[in-house]
């Protein structure tokens, strides 16, 4: 009879710790994740939940301890190649800056380019894959100015997906969407983590983490707990974390599944 192995960890981290200013962001712990995972991460304002996003995607060295991904380093360019990012609100990409969908998504897709710097017939197909992905097939040449909030936002997922990367990261993807939009894109997250990709998304709202992620790793500086559902962590754990009606809505939901 056949053993069944246990998935590597695609991401590890061991005794992480950053440093800034002389103040502990992140204080002295280990997690992992395995491969097709999708994970929420959560905590209060401060907490460090960005600063881990920013240490995942090779953006910070830690102070002291590791992290490895894709069994490197995080800051490995070989390694960030690999992983697709979508920033809050669209990072420093200015919602009025003249260039068009195509135009944004086909950036994703620079770093994978030869020597010259050339577009390939593998990289054009990844392009519009990403475009029909994210269902923006009839607005190549709209202007990002021209766009929705939820329209740049799926314009953001598929210039991380022209990569074509094993781990997607999101630092809160639907802040300012409005709940339509924001079912929309998280669907689509589903979809993703349904073909194969890792997903880790930090975001603020508990329901969401709840509801669409199958992991948590909840932290306040340090890693309160990492695993299924935001841990079954109780309701006083979840209060000392969080306002709390945050806390409440938390422990009310963190049983359901997909509908």
């Amino acid at each position: 009879m056949s053993v069944e192995a246990t998935p590597q960890p695609i991401i590890s981290a061991s005794r992480l710790s950053y440093v800034r200013n002389g103040e502990e962001i992140i204080h002295n712990f280990s997690f992992e994740i395995k491969a097709g995972d999708y994970v929420g991460v959560i905590g209060p304002n401060g907490g460090g939940k960005t600063t881990l996003l920013r240490l995942l995607l090779g953006l910070l060295q830690p102070t002291h301890g590791t992290i490895e991904v894709l069994g490197g380093p995080a800051t490995d360019a070989c390694v960030r190649r690999q992983i697709g990012y979508v920033a809050q609100r669209g990072g420093n990409l200015d919602p009025q800056f003249p260039a068009t969908v195509e135009e944004v998504v086909r950036s994703g897709r620079i770093p994978h380019l030869g020597l010259f710097g050339r577009f390939k017939e593998h990289d054009e197909d990844a392009i519009r894959q990403a475009m029909t992905d994210m269902g923006l097939s009839t607005l190549w040449k709209r202007p990002l100015s021209k766009l929705s909030g939820g329209e740049r936002q799926k314009v953001l997922l598929a210039r991380a997906m022209a990569g074509e990367p094993k781990i997607l990261c999101l630092d809160e993807p639907t802040d300012g969407l409005d709940p339509a939009s924001r079912d929309a894109f998280y669907a689509m997250l589903r979809r993703i983590n349904e073909s194969g990709v890792t997903i880790i998304f930090v975001s603020h709202d508990i329901h969401a983490v709840s509801k669409e992620a199958r992991s948590a790793i909840c932290l306040k500086h340090q890693l309160v707990c990492h695993g299924d559902k935001a841990c079954h962590i109780g309701q006083e754990e979840l209060r000392d974390l969080f306002h709390p009606d945050r806390a409440d809505l938390l422990s009310h939901h963190q049983h359901h599944d997909h509908a």
